[in-house]
């Protein structure tokens, strides 16, 4: 996790005399440029650059002998891939009634559907009701907005003049969902804006607000959100009214982040002295690193940042700096790019009801229902349950950043890369919730030194990421197995540097065995952390590697998934020659 993780968005053109800057999130490729399969990249900030690729990418390897082979493996290793869970979940599988208890009516081709995962199940059943929410809210704001505007006498330049609407619409929001609840959430909220406010400047400060941050993290776990009977018994009374989503510290995990975000921001705003009101911050980095005026760190921006709706249950993250520099100078963000963006949300929405629809391997997974199961059955269970996780998580954050966009403010992209389209350890992470990537390296990773104590670093915020995530064994097994996944991958690029041996015809290959192993450590760990556990992990290993039969099967994946790397390799190459990096 280099401390360069942090990516910034290009320079857009802007006329110098207009208050509002255009940008583009969804979809940042020039237009000559967006052609060939890269196109399908996802556009994130930087990732795009408006200028021609320098010749170092090697020419297209797409039609040649070697390639031709891989398409081969591919088209028939990939519908198998498909095909083993999808003969699973029939009702023909004679552990079919160890699962069946699992499933519930679904909508597609007459098949039962597995809704069992509970995470996504919470937001799958409720996005008619937040489609509602997000469209009356949009509607409210522009009403809001459309008001504020023609009773001023000048046109504002900014948005501040929407910070009352959100924290007005934010705190019906926690009420509906929290109840009585939203009183806790608030006084937590309080007591933070005044030890950062209170210290200001103090070389404590950043300490406390870790303390108390991390404090009330165990507390809320312990305590499961508090009872206001277990505080006093006269406040029993409060307890009737729990609202929609009573479990209002599973949420504040996100709203802690917030909360060490704007101490930080003010923290380091105090240390810069005299602070120039600067005129345009249109990167993200820019406008991340760039501290306001003091007179801008105010409560009602700390509680419309805290609390602002399209991002307040699930992300993606935004640092204080980066909101209030787009309500100061707001971006416009052009109808098409949302339309764009809506479009691959709704792409990814289907994918996932078509796999749910198909494959029950969640159920199966849950249940344990893969008693004689082959190596090859046992495998694909695995790996199409973090697909599934990848998709779980992918849909929210992007549900909820569209809902952001289609307000005005522009948070980071959370999932760059597919899932099965990764094969380094630490480009993984930049591409995995890659806002909570960049504030954990802004907020983190360099204040512990950065490059310069990578391996400490590296080890603590893996620890405080699996924490932060559940307070688990699991989720630490699976925060020290990264840490220690990520340490063959920088041997590798100190011993063998792609600046030293890169020209060679072998290199490309070597690279790709190592790529191999990363994968297989890389799904070990997230099998650990998000799936069946250490336990589960073991007993899957145990089948795999225990037979001879499983050992074939496993030497043929590693040569699969070789296959799959180099077809990796080749498309960031092609993303290089249409002048896209992402670094990951």
């Amino acid at each position: 996790m280099p401390d360069d993780v942090v990516i910034d968005m290009p320079t857009n053109p802007h006329n110098s005399k207009a208050t509002v800057h255009r940008f583009e999130p969804a979809d940042m490729t020039p237009p000559d440029r967006a052609r060939g399969i890269a196109s399908l990249t996802v556009g994130i900030p930087s990732s795009r650059k408006n200028r021609p690729p320098d010749g170092s990418s090697p020419l297209p390897r797409w039609k040649t002998p070697e390639f031709i082979f891989y398409y081969i493996v591919f088209v028939v290793v990939v519908p198998l891939m498909a095909w083993v869970p999808i003969r699973l979940s029939s009702t023909t599988n004679a552990n079919y009634p160890i699962f069946r208890h699992q499933l519930k009516p679904g909508w597609l081709f007459g098949r039962e559907v597995d809704n069992s995962d509970r995470q996504y199940r919470a937001f799958r059943d409720n996005i008619p009701a937040l489609s509602l929410l997000a469209l009356i809210y949009l509607t409210l704001q522009w009403i809001y907005a459309r008001s504020a505007i023609s009773s001023s006498s000048t046109i504002p330049k900014d948005k501040i003049h929407l910070v009352p609407y959100v924290i007005f619409f934010a705190t019906l929001y926690l009420i509906g969902l929290h109840g009585t609840s939203t009183i806790k959430i608030l006084t937590i909220l309080t007591v933070n804006y005044y030890i950062g406010k209170g210290l200001r400047g103090s070389r404590i400060g950043p300490l406390i607000t870790w303390i108390f941050n991390a404090s009330i993290l165990f507390a809320n776990e312990r305590n499961e959100g508090y009872r206001f009977s277990s505080l006093h018994p006269s406040l029993a009374a409060l307890d009737i009214f729990e609202g929609l989503y009573p479990r209002w510290h599973i949420n504040f995990n996100i709203t802690m982040l917030r909360l060490v975000s704007f101490n930080m921001d003010y923290y380091w705003a105090c240390k810069s002295g005299s602070l120039e009101d600067r005129d345009v911050r249109t990167t993200q980095k820019e406008r991340a690193n760039t501290p306001h005026p003091l007179e801008f760190y105010t409560y009602a921006n700390y509680l419309a940042y805290t609390l602002f709706p399209p991002l307040y249950i699930a992300g993606p993250i935004l640092t204080y700096n980066d909101f209030l520099w787009q309500l100061r100078r707001p971006q416009e963000i052009s109808l098409l790019s949302v339309m764009r963006y809506f479009i691959r949300f709704l792409i990814c929405l289907l994918t996932m009801e078509f796999i749910l629809h198909t494959m029950y391997v969640v159920a199966i997974k849950d249940t344990k229902a893969w008693v004689g199961d082959t190596p090859l059955e046992l495998s694909m269970i695995g790996f199409w349950n973090l697909i599934i996780v990848w998709l779980k998580l992918l849909l929210p954050w992007r549900f909820f950043r569209l809902w952001s966009l289609a307000s005005g403010i522009d948070p980071p992209e959370n999932m760059v890369r597919c899932m099965a389209n990764n094969y380094s350890t630490t480009g993984f992470w930049r591409s995995w919730h890659r806002s909570y990537n960049l504030w954990v390296t802004r907020y983190i990773y360099i204040p512990l030194g950065g490059t310069k104590n990578v391996a400490v670093a590296t080890l603590l915020i893996f620890t405080f990421v699996a924490l932060w995530h559940d307070l688990s064994f699991s989720l630490l097994a699976w925060g020290w197995l990264v840490s220690l996944f990520i340490v063959p991958e920088l041997l590798a690029t100190h011993l063998l540097p792609q600046s030293k041996y890169g020209q060679y015809s072998w290199y490309r290959h070597v690279c790709a065995i190592g790529a191999v192993f990363n994968i297989l450590m890389m799904m070990t760990a997230n099998l650990v952390g998000f799936v069946v556990g250490t336990e589960g992990v073991l007993y899957l290993s145990r089948q795999i590697t225990g037979s001879f039969e499983g050992f074939r099967f496993l030497v043929t994946a590693c040569c699969c998934l070789f296959v799959g790397v180099q077809l990796m390799f080749e498309y960031r190459e092609e993303e290089k020659r249409r002048g896209i990096l992402l670094r990951c």
